[in-house]
């Protein structure tokens, strides 16, 4: 402990956390979503949370006008806030992204390091994506003497390069170094899946710094809806007698939403009755919509607001989840827990023994990535039994009650939070 410094943590005192993110509320697909509820809860627990942010951005790739400019502070539902200015590329590339990502961590650094000596936090988490911002959380956990914690969405470096976003061996091998130092730095570091963890102890992380912390579902708000007969269905105008085959979320590169747009045509091709609804937005969507003009089987949405995915959630009779097989135990999408939740079945893509198909075995079907062809088999069975869907759909529910609790998983975060704050 570093003299002077005032001691707040204990096993009944609350903490005081400072925690470094990309992305936070307003935005709320995937990583800002759990980052946000992660920081609510934790003060609604009572404890002090301070977050250094981005300004709302994504997945438009567009800062509002009322976020534009300098450093803002905010206070929201018990977080206060201190948002970064940083660069938007409006067409997001290899190397975009890295200048976007490098301006966050050249504007956090200020933020970060005032509000670290002024609070004098126990734990200093950040969140990856962007791994970029790490070494700010290393230099606030060190000026100020506390802990530092890494938490890791995607293995952004290896997704980077498997996706196909950045090239070059030599580029790539110093890039892995770079990673493996900034790990041995934090005193603990955290993934989302058993699978993830295993990476973690496989670039050098000890044991006991490697953590499991999952993405969670808030299982009372996401509930099961005894049809898919939604607002949304009839707003489509989609018949009463097709199955609804529903992709929601982010439209990019390593979800290989390319795939859909070929499935549709088979199922087109053997005249099924099946509709294919996607909603979302990102780079992809213009090609997707461009690939799938004038089908009948499919519909286009954007975004939902966040108080409408139980609705959105419950039109679907049947999930889908594609992915790269670059991919695979790079990322677990984030999109899977509200899936579960809503009692339907998954046909997800990925390759036996990988993360997301020992999460999504028992609860949905697995074919292989990119083929076209398996998702669209896999589609139409359980397009034609309703029992099995209606089987696999429970075997969903049950499992995100089981692993996927937000109280629960919550629960486990602030233990570790608290035994590591009492290290101090």
């Amino acid at each position: 402990m570093n003299e002077g410094r005032a001691r707040t943590s204990g096993p009944d005192k609350p903490l005081k956390l400072l925690v470094i993110g990309l992305n936070y509320a307003p935005d709320f697909i995937g990583i800002p979503k759990y980052t946000t509820e992660m920081c609510e809860e934790l003060a609604r627990r009572g404890h002090q949370v301070t977050v250094v942010t981005a300004p709302p951005y994504y997945p438009a790739w567009e800062v509002p006008a009322a976020y534009r400019g300098a450093w803002r502070s905010e206070t929201l539902n018990g977080v206060r806030l201190v948002r970064a200015p940083i660069y938007v590329p409006k067409k997001p590339s290899g190397v975009t992204r890295l200048l976007h990502h490098l301006s966050f961590a050249a504007t956090s650094l200020p933020a970060a390091t005032f509000t670290a000596l002024s609070q004098r936090p126990d734990v200093v988490l950040t969140v990856a994506p962007s791994l970029m911002s790490a070494p700010v959380a290393l230099i606030a956990a060190k000026l100020s003497g506390a802990k530092s914690w890494l938490h890791i969405q995607d293995f952004e470096v290896d997704a980077a390069f498997e996706l196909g976003m950045l090239r070059g061996e030599r580029v790539r091998k110093l890039a892995q170094q770079l990673e493996r130092c900034l790990l041995s730095g934090f005193d603990r570091v955290s993934t989302i899946s058993a699978s993830m963890r295993g990476l973690l102890l496989r670039k050098g992380v000890e044991d006991e710094a490697a953590l499991e912390i999952r993405n969670w579902v808030d299982v009372d708000t996401v509930t099961v809806w005894p049809t898919s007969d939604t607002s949304y269905r009839q707003a489509l105008q989609i018949p009463a007698d097709h199955v609804v085959a529903l992709y929601s979320g982010n439209m990019a590169s390593k979800q290989g939403l390319e795939t859909l747009a070929e499935v549709a045509a088979l199922l087109e091709a053997r005249s099924a009755k099946v509709t294919l609804l996607l909603c979302g937005q990102g780079p992809l969507k213009s090609v997707l919509e461009e690939a799938c003009a004038n089908r009948p089987n499919v519909r286009f949405m954007d975004l939902q607001p966040i108080e409408k995915l139980p609705e959105l959630l419950a039109t679907a009779d049947v999930h889908l989840l594609p992915q790269r097989a670059e991919a695979a135990d790079l990322v677990l999408p984030s999109k899977l827990t509200g899936m579960l939740a809503s009692g339907r079945p998954v046909v997800a893509m990925a390759d036996n023994g990988t993360g997301l198909a020992t999460e999504v075995e028992g609860c949905g079907l697995i074919v292989t990535p990119g083929d076209a062809a398996a998702m669209t088999g896999a589609v139409l069975r359980l397009a034609e039994d309703a029992p099995l869907r209606h089987e696999l759909g429970v075997a969903a529910r049950d499992r995100a009650e089981q692993r996927w609790r937000r109280s629960a998983v919550i629960d486990g975060l602030e233990a570790q939070l608290k035994r590591i704050g009492a290290e101090i």
